[in-house]
């Protein structure tokens, strides 16, 4: 999907989507019984900030809503739709879920996700997504219909130590806006420092495709056909890409370090740049308090071309069956996307807030975005954001790891990338549908 298309049906989901409903089991008004709801959430997994401000949303939510109680289950963003999908073949149906994008598809179509047209009141839909942004609305959307709420959510931020860029003699006033800039800067701090230049997210066990998905875009690569039949990463645009991060590595630029060792040697000062979510950013910002000065910019770019990035992130879904519990369950969605659960999700977890219209209103992150200057370069890049896309049928996760692994050796096994790309690329294709 291109961008002026995305940005077409955002638009379009907004002003006609939500006109006619089909009712396939309207759920009562409100919840005038105890019920207990699941929750699976992988922010609940996590260390630190994220799974004390979810537990915090939670708690404040049961306080408000004496007739709903949660329970919250735990996994990991890796691990979660395994989960789901265990628990659901075992008969044990989740009633609202942390679904990760790249995943959407898939619980649609094997999972029983449930669309909010079906089941939640048109003017009610429609006022609950008065004020979230379209591009945010439009993530959740499958054939037509909104299966998922999109709830925490970043865009690729290129996060830099200021210091490093001083010592190196860089301007941290005017960090790099193209991969070019970045080789330089990157080698100059390789140079005159003892720390590396750039890492990123981009590969590893737990980074998923996301960000490099944003890369290919970016150089005008393609990921997948309009008609999503044929897979198009090993076209010459997404080639260049991928040409482009081998040299990066092999001039010395960029170090290969899994996602935790870089995240953890950004914030110990020892990498120069981190191109990553912005879902680290209270990670980073603990780690480099008092030592240096941690600044962001965004996503880079190739040459003139626009950067293309989009989201990383997960939507809220609804797989119980029962009408009560869809209640319940709607209810917590409303609560986990309200003006106050974004207030609490961008400044203590670090993702955006899909209701923009907090940004500057100091009753909610007014005061915290001016304390707060790293946040700006992703806001920027939300009235750019495009779809990651997800790939069809059963075998997704397995075409997502032929391209990754195709892309790595690219990247740093010697492979030429041409030849990679178009391996992993035929060998993903016969896992997709007929």
């Amino acid at each position: 999907m291109n961008r002026k298309t995305f940005l077409a049906g955002a638009t379009a989901l907004v002003m006609t989507g939500l006109c006619a409903p089909a009712f396939a089991q309207a759920i009562p008004a409100t919840v005038d019984q105890p019920v207990t709801i699941s929750y699976y959430n992988y922010n609940l997994a996590s260390a630190g900030n994220g799974a004390e401000a979810t537990k915090k949303m939670i708690a404040d939510f049961e306080k408000a809503n004496p007739n709903i109680k949660v329970e919250g289950v735990g996994a990991s963003s890796a691990d979660i739709t395994s989960r789901i999908q265990a628990d659901v073949a075992a008969g044990r149906i989740p009633d609202v879920v942390q679904m990760v994008f790249s995943d959407l598809n898939f619980t649609v179509d094997n999972l029983g996700a449930v669309a909010l047209e079906d089941i939640v009141p048109a003017d009610e839909l429609k006022k609950h997504f008065e004020g979230i942004t379209p591009n945010g609305l439009q993530l959740g959307v499958v054939n037509g219909k909104t299966y998922g709420l999109a709830y925490t959510f970043s865009t690729p931020v290129l996060f830099y130590n200021a210091d490093l860029f001083r010592q190196a003699g860089l301007d941290p006033e005017n960090p790099p806006k193209t991969w070019a800039e970045v080789k330089a800067a990157a080698l100059a701090i390789v140079d005159k420092t003892d720390a590396e230049g750039i890492a990123t997210g981009i590969f590893g066990p737990s980074a998923g495709d996301w960000l490099f998905q944003g890369v290919l875009r970016s150089n005008n690569g393609g990921i997948i056909s309009a008609d999503r039949k044929q897979l198009a990463f090993a076209d010459p645009a997404s080639v260049e890409a991928v040409a482009m991060l081998r040299d990066l590595y092999d001039s010395g630029a960029y170090t290969n370090v899994e996602v935790q060792a870089a995240m953890e040697g950004m914030a110990s000062g020892k990498i120069g740049m981190y191109l990553q979510t912005s879902a680290i950013q209270g990670f980073l910002v603990k780690g480099a308090e008092g030592k240096f000065e941690l600044r962001a910019s965004t996503m880079p770019r190739f040459g003139d071309k626009p950067q293309r990035p989009n989201n990383s992130g997960s939507a809220l879904v609804i797989l119980s069956k029962d009408p009560v519990k869809q209640r319940a369950a709607w209810e917590l969605m409303k609560a986990m996307t309200s003006k106050e659960a974004y207030t609490v999700i961008t400044s203590q977890i670090g993702y955006l807030p899909l209701r923009t219209d907090i940004v500057d209103d100091p009753n909610y992150l007014g005061e915290w975005v001016k304390k707060h200057p790293l946040i700006k370069p992703n806001l920027e890049q939300l009235a750019i954001l495009e779809r990651w896309e997800s790939f069809p049928g059963p075998n997704y996760r397995q075409i997502q790891k032929t391209m990754m692994e195709g892309a790595e050796l690219a990247v740093f096994g010697g492979v030429e990338p041409a030849e990679a790309m178009k391996a992993a690329q035929d060998n993903a294709q016969t896992l997709m549908p007929k």
